[in-house]
């Protein structure tokens, strides 16, 4: 509708210069005394309002043309967005750990935003564009075609420059397009890192780093502001050869008698000027598209990305609890560390499990899978007896409450940090939870309480109480399956003796994996397993393990003669 709608904008704009060669042509015929002056006058007010009319209708026809051309790039720019992050949030967590967060914002924020400006402006001017050439040079051609042919001369030269200076464009847009990204990640992790630049007086550092980083973008940036600034230059050069053309070649052949009228001139001069933002424009659609491409390959290298964990059952599966793990080998892609080496186990549902074991033995691992945030390299995990592949993926995740060790917050209330785990959840609920992660009367300390805004990743709370946050919103969840994950390393003994007994209280008849470096978080879990380089070394009960030598008596006894 919007190309339709261009058309006719068009076409109504090109009666002006048809109605200006006749108002001249009944001057001249006045002149002359061809015909009277009163049948010029009524000619030429008869022309002056067919030329208001149209002008009329044409900037009308131009307004719904912005209207329909614009406001749906701006639908496409919604849909694109939602397109891409709903594709985010489908991958992987590997494909986070191999691209950096400035990127993905960049692609989904100004990537997008080029695209929008291909399928918005760039299509409603080279339409507009493509109409006046295809209306505007058959007529000049009709008029005079000898005069058309000299005043043309130009554009064929411009269409050469056009497309040598394109394939420059499009180079340097892409390099554009990337430091952008690059720059993105820079400043989004010195934001996020803000308090360890300080902590390590690193500002010198980071400006520097910021300053050539600024030096890169301004040169990339000129390199293809150089190029760009060639065409407005050309195209006003050009256009002028053109008008000079026609007053020229046209003055000659109006004295020699070729040209009937000297109104042909002046409408040539009206064609050759309406052809001059349309040519000029030229330049910018070129820019505007060579973007839009880079920007467009760039957003389908992600698009294209296909996760590697799928949801492919589409029936929800209800969950009960029962964990189990036969034969499992896990490998990280991105660093080729196998974290398990054929480990079994089996839990059952409502038992409490405890992990203990050395950094780096392969205790979150389990966790992760058990989410099916990856999929093992061998072996299997079984959820109530199925393989976590063939059970459907928002069921499994859905059931589970996890708590993982580096607690993220998000930059809104306390209230709506912990609703996160129901959004339904109503006001003395989410008091009720805070209770029990006992982070109630910190909260309550706040000027605001619970309406206290956060900042980013939760930084306006320590660490012990962005933990118990977190712990809260998992319990607000109320999930089949619990999985914590050293998520009380921050907190003090005695709080984390609380914690604990209300845990159990809540976590009764539901199955809860519990990760931790504390003998105190493991004793009073049902069973305990204890990891060494990804594999299980030790299994059994806290009295069981504590009756034989071996890494948790040794813990346990450090960790005792510590706390005395």
């Amino acid at each position: 509708m919007g190309i339709l709608i261009t058309i006719i904008a068009r076409v109504f704009s090109l009666v002006m210069p048809s109605y200006v060669s006749k108002s001249i042509q009944t001057a001249e015929d006045a002149f002359a005394n061809i015909i009277t002056g009163s049948e010029a006058k009524e000619q030429l007010f008869e022309y002056i309002l067919i030329i208001l009319g149209a002008a009329l209708l044409s900037a009308l026809f131009t307004f719904l043309m912005r209207q329909t051309i614009i406001n749906v790039s701006r639908y496409i720019e919604f849909d694109l967005k939602n397109e891409v992050f709903d594709h985010y949030q489908r991958l992987n967590l590997a494909f986070y750990k191999k691209n950096r967060i400035g990127d993905l914002m960049n692609r989904i924020s100004e990537d997008v935003n080029q695209v929008r400006m291909y399928v918005g402006p760039a299509i409603m001017y080279g339409m507009n564009t493509l109409t006046m050439f295809v209306c505007i040079i058959p007529l000049m051609f009709i008029k005079a075609p000898s005069l058309a042919a000299y005043t043309l001369i130009p554009l064929p030269i411009l269409s050469v420059l056009i497309y040598q200076i394109s394939k420059i464009i499009h180079k340097r847009s892409t390099k554009v397009q990337e430091f952008l990204s690059t720059l993105s990640t820079f400043t989004q992790e010195s934001f996020s890192g803000v308090a360890v630049i300080k902590a390590y007086t690193l500002e010198p550092k980071i400006n520097r780093e910021l300053n050539d980083l600024a030096i890169e973008g301004k040169d990339t940036s000129m390199d293809l502001a150089k190029v760009n600034a060639w065409f407005f230059p050309l195209m006003i050069l050009l256009i002028g050869i053109s008008n000079i053309f026609v007053i020229y070649i046209g003055g000659k052949q109006y004295i020699d008698g070729e040209i009937a009228s000297i109104g042909i001139i002046a409408e040539f001069i009206l064609y050759v000027n309406m052809l001059t933002w349309p040519v000029a424009i030229v330049g910018w659609l070129t820019s505007i598209i060579q973007r839009a491409e880079a920007s467009q390959k760039r957003i389908n290298e992600f698009l294209k990305e296909e996760p590697s964990i799928k949801n492919e059952i589409a029936q929800s599966t209800p969950i009960t609890g029962n964990i189990e793990f036969k034969d499992v080998t896990f490998t990280y892609d991105d660093t080729n560390i196998t974290a398990l080496k054929n480990i079994s186990f089996n839990i059952k549902a409502g038992e409490t499990v405890a992990f203990l074991g050395k950094t780096g033995s392969g205790k979150s691992s389990i966790l992760d899978l058990v989410a099916r945030l990856y999929d093992v390299t061998s072996g299997e995990v079984l959820v109530d007896g199925t393989p976590v592949q063939k059970l459907n993926l928002d069921s499994l995740r859905g059931s589970i409450g996890a708590v993982p060790q580096d607690a993220f917050l998000f930059s809104d209330t306390i209230e709506n940090n912990i609703r996160f785990g129901d959004e339904n959840a109503s006001f003395e609920e989410i008091k009720a939870v805070a209770k029990k992660a006992v982070v109630h009367e910190n909260i309550e300390g706040f000027a605001k309480k619970y309406d206290t805004i956060l900042g980013e990743r939760g930084i306006t709370l320590s660490g012990g109480q962005k933990q118990r946050v977190s712990i809260a919103r998992a319990l607000m969840k109320n999930p089949r399956v619990y999985l914590f994950d050293d998520c009380l390393s921050a907190v003090d003994t005695e709080t984390e003796e609380e914690i604990l007994n209300n845990l159990k209280q809540v976590s009764e008849n539901k199955t809860t994996l519990i990760v931790s470096h504390r003998v105190s978080s493991a004793k009073n879990a049902d069973k305990i397993i204890v990891l060494e380089n990804g594999e299980i070394i030790q299994e059994g009960t806290h009295e069981q393990l504590n009756n034989i030598e071996g890494y948790y008596k040794e813990l346990y006894l450090n960790q005792l003669s510590e706390k005395e």
